[in-house]
């Protein structure tokens, strides 16, 4: 079992930056794939990105692509989301996941283990 933690959610202007982190206990991160997903009012939770558990496998979502920046830590069992050049559309609530099959996935069905969600909003 593995619990997840989000933080450093909040309020900023376009433009600006956020990093969110993702804490992990219960059992080690290491062999898991970390994943970012968001979930906006009205519609449905979709893919951000994703790291494997060595680093060596990264995928974004074309939104977010040159924007965001995945990354983790294994020895702190912690995970990282860095946002910067933030627009008003990438407003909602973010989650970190866990998925043990060490593969990459992009869609959320996969992940085994969610965090409860940090809220992101942008002002335009």
């Amino acid at each position: 079992q593995v619990q997840l933690v989000e933080s450093g959610g909040g309020l900023v202007q376009a433009g600006g930056s956020l990093r969110l982190s993702c804490a992990a206990s219960g059992r080690a991160f290491n062999g898991y794939t970390l994943g970012w997903f968001r979930q906006a009012p009205g519609k449905e939770r979709e893919f951000v990105a994703a790291i494997s558990w060595g680093g060596s496998t990264i995928r974004y979502a074309d939104s977010v692509r040159g924007r965001f920046t995945i990354s983790r830590d294994n020895a702190k069992n912690t995970g990282y989301l860095q946002m910067d050049s933030l627009k008003p559309e990438d407003t909602a609530v973010y989650y970190c996941a866990c998925d043990q099959s060490m593969v990459v996935y992009t869609a959320p069905s996969p992940y085994d283990y969610w965090g409860q969600g940090t809220q992101v909003t942008v002002a335009s």
